[in-house]
């Protein structure tokens, strides 16, 4: 009867082990899933003034990140530094991974229709913001989790053959959204999505002073 007993324990401690053993397996491959399964990349947007610090979450994209690159992008889009009728097709083919596939769209129809009616050959052209008209927090504007509503205050230059033929102030609605995407080929994880509301629109800059008041 000893036997048997202390046999029984002994059956039952390795059945314990082998409960055990199986266990860890089991977690082991659920580790090795996740680690598989970890995203290898992470974005982290960095605020632009960390004098009193900042506690920042990948992914959490602040209205300065917004604004930076609506306005950076629009820019590039719009710096044409040679002649209008290869630059801008170029532009926006540099961009296309900063563009939505309907705004890409819209600005190759918009090229298409300048250039047939020659407005773009010869034409030179470069924007930057309007002094004292940069960012604040009442130009972006959050419509959902992912989408963003941009209002750029812009100074068009244009000339066509070394002749000035254009410099207007140009308030630009635009629509940037979060865009999932190669980050080789957009770091930012955002693209431009087009103009909303009634679409640019003509506006008055009579000095600095009044821009930095407004």
């Amino acid at each position: 009867m000893r036997y048997q007993d202390l046999n029984s324990r002994l059956v039952a401690h390795i059945n314990t082990l082998r409960f055990v053993i199986a266990g860890l397996m089991v977690l082991l491959l659920l580790l090795g899933y996740a680690w598989h399964a970890a995203r290898s990349d992470i974005r982290i947007h960095i605020p632009p003034d960390l004098r009193s610090g900042a506690v920042v979450k990948a992914d959490d994209i602040a209205p300065a990140h917004v604004y930076a690159f609506a306005a950076y992008i629009f820019q590039q889009l719009n710096h044409w530094d040679r002649d209008g009728e290869t630059d801008y097709g170029q532009q926006i083919f540099r961009m296309a991974a900063y563009l939505t596939p309907d705004f890409r769209e819209y600005l190759s129809n918009d090229l298409a229709i300048r250039g047939k009616h020659g407005e773009l050959s010869g034409r030179v052209r470069s924007i930057q913001p309007v002094a004292g008209r940069g960012f604040e927090e009442r130009r972006v504007e959050l419509v959902d989790p992912h989408t963003w509503l941009v209002w750029l205050d812009f100074t068009i230059q244009e000339t066509v053959r070394g002749m000035d033929v254009k410099q207007v102030h140009v308030r630009y609605p635009l629509t940037v959204v979060s865009y999932d995407i190669d980050p080789e080929l957009n770091p930012w994880g955002l693209a431009l999505s087009g103009f909303a509301g009634d679409g640019p629109k003509r506006i008055e800059v009579l000095d600095t002073s009044e821009a930095a008041r407004e």
